[in-house]
């Protein structure tokens, strides 16, 4: 005869498992950053891998396939996510150790010992997520120090004015797959951009119809664009491409963010 406690903690355990799995995996699909997007999904693919099991040991203790409703975790944003995937990682450690107090001096000590110190880590690492999230607005005309790589990684738009001075301005952008920056020059601003996610192909030259330079980038790759250069960046990799660029003199105004490629245009 089996331990009915342990059982019914077992069988809430797998409830929340398997929404776990539809939540983050779901969480994922909002990610601003591909490594964020890869840090969620290997947390859901762990959480699949424990379903599986505890599931099998459901089904031996009791001779029955675990029946329970998976219920869809709301969450109103990439961050509100985060802070409910970090409440309920700490919420299935506490019923895992209650689970552990159970079966302390059985063979099964192991596996919710184990499952207790993985939520504890799965709980650690989405609290550093959410917290690492910065308020993307212009900073411009005060002392300023950001992580450069997690801003342009983070954000979601076109274009958002990060800081704006009166010498300089750093903006961060986003390009879709299949987009590009849109061919432009500045005929008096020396433009700088960095490639911080994804691939890409930047073509350069003296006119609209002599982009005589290209050259395939990547992470990490800078691009230097004189003043007075025809200019375009074409996201050629799968996920979005992600950069910042600094323009000397500002280029555009305090505070601009423009959400799509259309919003800079009609503002142009």
């Amino acid at each position: 005869m089996y331990d009915y406690s342990l059982v019914d903690t077992i069988l809430t355990g797998l409830k929340a498992e398997a929404e776990a799995v539809d939540f983050y995996e779901r969480l994922a699909a909002s990610a601003p950053a591909h490594s964020q997007k890869t840090m969620i999904l290997d947390a859901a693919q762990r959480k699949k891998a424990r379903l599986h099991q505890w599931s099998d040991l459901y089904t031996r203790m009791t001779g029955t396939y675990p029946d329970y409703t998976v219920e869809e975790v709301d969450f109103d944003s990439y961050v509100d996510g985060l802070n409910k995937a970090y409440e309920r990682e700490v919420e299935a450690y506490e019923h895992f150790r209650q689970g552990l107090e159970l079966t302390r001096h059985s063979p099964l000590g192991g596996l919710f010992w184990r499952t207790c110190h993985e939520d504890a880590a799965f709980a650690e690492r989405f609290n550093c997520l959410a917290n690492d999230n910065l308020e993307l607005k212009d900073y411009g005309g005060e002392p300023y120090v950001v992580n450069i790589d997690e801003a342009a990684r983070q954000n979601e738009t076109f274009r958002t004015a990060l800081w704006t001075g009166e010498h300089l301005q750093v903006t961060l952008m986003s390009i879709e797959v299949g987009g590009d920056i849109g061919l432009e020059v500045h005929p008096e601003v020396d433009q700088f951009l960095r490639i911080e996610e994804g691939e890409g192909l930047v073509q350069m030259g003296p006119g609209e119809d002599q982009l005589d330079f290209e050259k395939e980038v990547e992470d990490d790759d800078a691009i230097m664009v004189p003043a007075g250069t025809w200019h375009n960046l074409t996201n050629t990799g799968e996920i979005p491409l992600k950069l910042y660029t600094i323009y000397a003199p500002p280029e555009h105004p305090f505070g601009t963010v423009h959400e799509t490629q259309e919003d800079a245009m009609e503002a142009e």
